[in-house]
C-alpha cells in the first residue's frame, strides 16, 4: 500500500491538532475486518443508532467500552465444550468467533445506552453540542466593549 505522508499540512491546521492525527492514524491504520456487520442508522437530527448483528452471543458475551471518542464493541465466546465439538455441522453460516469493533466518535457524542434483541445490538448516540460551541448571530453596527 502507499503511504501519503501528511506532516506539511500540520502547518494548516492550527488549533485542530486532532483532526490532522486522525488522517494519520487512517493512513496507518489496517483495514477492519467485516465481522460483525452493522448499520448506523440516522434516527432523528442528533440522534444516531448503531446495530450490529451478533447472532449467537449472549448479553454476558458482550462488552461495550466508551475511552476518548472511541466506541469500542467487543465479544468473546466462552470456550467450547466437548457437547459443542461433537456437533457435526453440514453448512455452518453462523460465525460466532470472537470480534472486536471499533468507531470514531465525533466530539460531543454521547453513548446513551444500548440493548440486545432477537440477534442485533442496538447502541443509542446522541451528539450534544453545548451553548458555547453554539452558532450565535452578531449585530451589525454593535460597538466594542473597549472602543472609546
Amino acid at each position: 500500500m502507499r503511504t501519503i505522508d501528511l506532516s506539511p499540512l500540520y502547518r494548516s491546521f492550527i488549533g485542530s491538532d486532532h483532526l490532522a492525527s486522525m488522517l494519520d492514524a487512517a493512513a496507518k491504520n489496517e483495514k477492519q475486518t467485516t465481522y460483525p456487520p452493522y448499520n448506523i442508522e440516522l434516527v432523528s437530527e442528533d440522534k444516531y443508532r448503531i446495530t450490529m448483528a451478533i447472532a449467537g452471543f449472549s448479553e454476558s458475551d458482550v462488552e461495550i467500552v466508551v475511552q476518548e471518542n472511541t466506541l469500542v464493541v467487543s465479544g468473546n465466546k466462552p470456550a467450547t465444550n466437548n457437547e459443542d465439538t461433537a456437533k457435526q455441522f453440514l453448512h455452518k453460516g453462523i460465525s460466532e468467533r470472537n470480534f472486536e469493533r471499533k468507531f470514531q466518535l465525533g466530539d460531543h457524542v454521547n453513548v446513551l445506552n444500548a440493548n440486545m434483541e432477537n440477534g442485533l445490538l442496538n447502541i443509542e448516540l446522541e451528539r450534544v453540542i453545548p451553548e458555547a460551541k453554539k452558532p450565535r448571530t452578531i449585530a451589525i453596527g454593535s460597538k466594542l466593549l473597549n472602543d472609546n
